[in-house]
């Protein structure tokens, strides 16, 4: 392409960190249920999974998500890739394997190249083949700035669901990928990022979760959810509030992308992570600043958040091996207290 733009300074956000913060989106959804009766939807938006899922036959279901943002990087086909594979996520977050995607795009056709747009449809096709499904269609629309996601179906076996509500006291905690891509990103947005260091924040979000599908075999995974836009803390609040549990997180053994720290010391924190403390923050024991930052960072494209039965922590860590992951946990479920959230 001879056109270059800085695709980011088009939106007033950046990737998931666009997202509506939790509190504004229990007042939106607040009352609000399936509508019409029907048995066969067996996860719907109550425990606030990662997408809804519909039983077809006693022994499989389908799974519905959708999932769109704007331009968190500069690059056209990265764009793309990183909105498709964040929208893929979810159906592996739910223990299922991706069918088919339908591309969401806004575009400001008046301010933005219909080639670049054409670019950022290239990166998601990208991303639909590594993930061994069609880009099969979509709906676009003329927009103030640019948008763009999918609408994915997939498929899963109806005992391997992992839903917000399944996990159990007593279970470790496991993260796929590490922290800090809304620090990152922030930093890029803002023109202070190293190539190197911004490359290595990209490499992260393209990175499928498909490890999810074979995660979803295994007993011992009691529950998965992927950490996106409410950040690591409000992603793990839904899974204990939906499972009726209270976690303590040891936050030295999170895993973190190595650069992060550097950014944090010139200030480069996404607005989205205020957002998301004013939103949860009460429902958390007493956290530094610097635990806030890395804890409420908005992710895009994050990692796999995995709750493992003690028993089930060598079959889940050697399938994680092999995928060339390795993992140590960061905290552990325990019976529901006041604090949802400890923090050691």
């Amino acid at each position: 392409m001879s056109e270059t733009v800085r695709l980011t300074s088009y939106s007033h956000g950046a990737g998931c960190g666009c997202k509506i913060a939790p509190a504004v989106l229990s007042e939106i959804l607040a009352g609000h249920h399936p509508g019409f009766p029907d048995a066969r939807l067996l996860v719907g938006n109550t425990t606030r999974d990662d997408a809804a899922v519909y039983a077809i036959d006693e022994d499989r279901a389908v799974v519905s998500t959708t999932d769109f943002f704007m331009p968190i990087v500069d690059d056209p086909g990265d764009f793309g890739g990183i909105a498709a594979v964040n929208a893929i996520s979810d159906i592996y977050a739910m223990g299922g394997t991706p069918l088919m995607a339908i591309a969401i795009l806004g575009w400001p056709v008046n301010k933005l190249s219909t080639k670049i747009a054409s670019a950022v449809l290239d990166g998601a096709r990208e991303a639909c083949a590594r993930a061994r499904i069609p880009l099969a269609g979509g709906h676009s629309i003329d927009a103030p700035e640019p948008i763009f996601g999918l609408a994915v179906t997939g498929l899963v076996d109806r005992k391997n669901i992992k839903a917000n509500n399944a996990a159990v006291a007593g279970c470790n905690l496991y993260l796929t990928k590490p922290l800090g891509i809304g620090i990152v990103s922030t930093a890029q947005k803002r023109g202070v990022v190293s190539e190197e260091d911004f490359l290595l924040a990209r490499d992260v979000m393209l990175e499928l979760n498909d490890i999810g599908s074979e995660l979803a075999d295994l007993d011992g995974v009691k529950a998965m959810t992927d950490v996106t836009g409410f950040g690591l803390l409000g992603h793990l609040i839904e899974l204990c509030e939906g499972s009726s549990l209270s976690a303590t997180v040891q936050v030295d053994a999170l895993p973190l992308i190595s650069c992060v720290n550097k950014y944090l010391e010139i200030g480069t924190v996404p607005g989205g992570t205020s957002r998301n403390f004013e939103s949860y923050g009460h429902k958390v024991g007493p956290m530094s600043d610097y635990q806030k930052t890395l804890l409420c960072d908005p992710q895009t494209s994050g990692g796999l958040l995995v709750a493992v039965a003690p028993g089930g922590e060598e079959e889940f860590l050697a399938c994680t091996a092999s995928r060339g992951l390795s993992l140590q946990p960061f905290g552990t479920l325990e019976e529901a207290r006041e604090d949802v959230v400890k923090l050691v």
